[in-house]
């Protein structure tokens, strides 16, 4: 029986050494170049990874109720998630956004959402990842006002914005300003951040979101990377040095359930990235050579029928993860195939990581699987294959042209024609679904979204706006239009209009007023 990989390449059913492998070169020492062991001499073994759990639904109020659940349920980071027109720089009562309001995160008008989303949370006290790309900028200033209101200074804050808006146009489509203009807006934030919010980390370049759109493995990789070294000579252009910025850039990886490929994948990023880091870029400081990751667990795996088998699975997906040396981890719910976890179902999540790390042994030593003859056999085939997909982009000029054409989201889209086949002609096993089905599904009541929600944020809207001094908030946007039409970091201005109460609405359409929306070529 053939046994492939994810990425293509042919299991051997039994593995010898490897020739010519050198463990000083391949894997170093843990938490040193070429960082394949980990980015850290330690890793686990005095504490854990930070565990999060993505949580955001409904109203603001709502969702900072099941903060506090989870932050009383042991929970060492919040990751928050927006409502689609959050996430698209829209207001609630904005015509585009009706029926959207709420259902698939929290959704954030102003700095009165943020400050509801937040209350009675320590921001100085907890790590908050926003998953927001597009209006990255808009959150996370509303975040720092609402710290400052707490009385929490911005360098004693810490967490991420994604702010990766390449993989966008690649796989999600969460977009709003053409690719140059995004990458201006970027470079603006990391200059921010290095001066204002020195913790902070200014992006999670992902390719999670590709590998829930179909991408193998290697092309997770390879994009991402490619998507990284577009981030970095973009903000090296704009005047920044690369030592400056690179020590606070993170990634957002998936993991899957084929755990050995998964951790070969995570040991082959991190050797990409160094090398690429100090050779290309000429990175001396260790920090930026480091590739420092979120992983979520692979909820495009779930399944709505049989849901409960949902638990094995994330507990295998979590433990690629922590085997392949991630630095936080949010695992998924085991009814996210159905609808938003319910409180049980978020808990449960949660737990899984908590016997991980508590009740296995995997936390006790770093990098488990040195030296496995399978294992360093996949890290270095995923590597290559990596490396071959980024030169390619190379060949089109980099990310933004290789977007442009198309490249990385047909690559993507036959890996998923692939994988829909193989499910459909059950070639690929997925239990409950294709094979061992069952004749009755249990019956399963899923939590639902208020619909009244969007008329609430409306009101809340309608109240802000005349309540407001109006005169301020003009004069604010209009600073924020002069700052976009030059080269002023946008920024600053961006914080004077949200603290004048000027809602995120306000301040994206500002933006698109200056530097108009991306329209893809395949739209013609």
């Amino acid at each position: 029986m053939s046994h492939r990989s994810e990425s293509g390449f042919e299991f051997a059913p039994v593995y010898e050494p490897l020739e010519g492998f050198d463990p000083a070169v391949k894997l170093g020492e843990p938490g040193q170049f070429p960082y394949t062991r980990g980015v850290y001499p330690t890793m686990y073994t005095q504490r854990p990874w930070t565990m999060r759990q993505y949580a955001g639904f409904g109203t603001a109020a709502e969702s900072n109720q099941r903060y506090h659940q989870l932050i009383d349920h042991g929970t060492m980071g919040l990751s928050v998630a927006f409502d689609l027109p959050t996430q698209m720089g829209y207001d609630s009562d904005a015509t585009i956004a009706h029926g959207e309001v709420g259902k698939v995160g929290v959704a954030i008008d102003s700095i009165d959402d943020m400050r509801v989303l937040f209350d009675k949370i320590p921001l100085d006290q907890v790590s908050t990842s926003m998953t927001i790309n597009a209006p990255g900028s808009v959150l996370l200033l509303l975040y720092q006002l609402v710290a400052e209101e707490q009385g929490v200074s911005a360098d004693k804050l810490t967490g991420t914005i994604q702010n990766d808006v390449l993989k966008e146009y690649i796989a999600r489509g969460t977009y709003i300003y053409p690719p140059k203009e995004s990458l201006r807006l970027i470079s603006d934030i990391f200059a921010y951040c290095q001066t204002e919010l020195p913790r902070w980390n200014t992006i999670s370049i992902s390719g999670y979101h590709m590998a829930e759109a179909g991408a193998t493995p290697a092309q997770e990789i390879a994009f991402t990377l490619a998507n990284g070294i577009e981030y970095v000579r973009a903000a090296v252009a704009s005047g920044l040095d690369v030592d400056e910025f690179a020590p606070r850039l993170s990634f957002f990886f998936v993991a899957r359930t084929t755990l050995l490929e998964e951790v070969a994948k995570f040991r082959a990023a991190r050797r990409i990235w160094s090398r690429v880091m100090r050779d290309t870029f000429g990175a001396k400081n260790p920090k930026s050579l480091m590739l420092r990751f979120h992983t979520q667990t692979a909820g495009v795996q779930l399944t709505a029928q049989q849901p409960e088998v949902n638990l094995v699975r994330v507990a295998i997906q979590g433990l690629a993860a922590v085997l392949g040396g991630t630095q936080s981890l949010h695992t998924n719910s085991y009814d996210e195939a159905i609808a938003l976890p319910t409180e049980k179902a978020a808990r449960l999540a949660l737990r899984t990581q908590q016997v991980l790390a508590y009740e296995t042994d995997i936390t006790a030593t770093v990098d488990p699987f040195a030296g496995s003859y399978v294992v360093e056999s996949l890290t270095d085939e995923v590597e290559a294959a990596a490396v071959e997909l980024m030169d390619q982009v190379e060949e089109y000029g980099g990310a933004v042209a290789a977007i442009e054409k198309g490249f990385q989201k047909q690559e993507i889209e036959r890996s998923a024609y692939q994988i829909a086949q193989e499910i459909d002609s059950a070639e690929r096993v997925v239990v409950g679904m294709n094979k061992f089905r069952i004749a009755e599904e249990e019956p399963y009541e899923p939590l639902r979204v208020d619909p009244t929600i969007e008329a609430q944020q409306i009101a809340r809207l309608a109240e802000l706006r005349a309540t407001r001094d109006q005169a301020a908030v003009d004069e604010a946007l209009a600073a924020l239009k002069k700052a976009a039409q030059g080269n002023d970091n946008c920024l600053y201005p961006m914080k004077d209009a949200l603290k004048a109460r000027a809602t995120v609405g306000e301040v994206c359409n500002t933006l698109r007023d200056v530097w108009g929306v991306y329209v893809p070529a395949d739209t013609f």
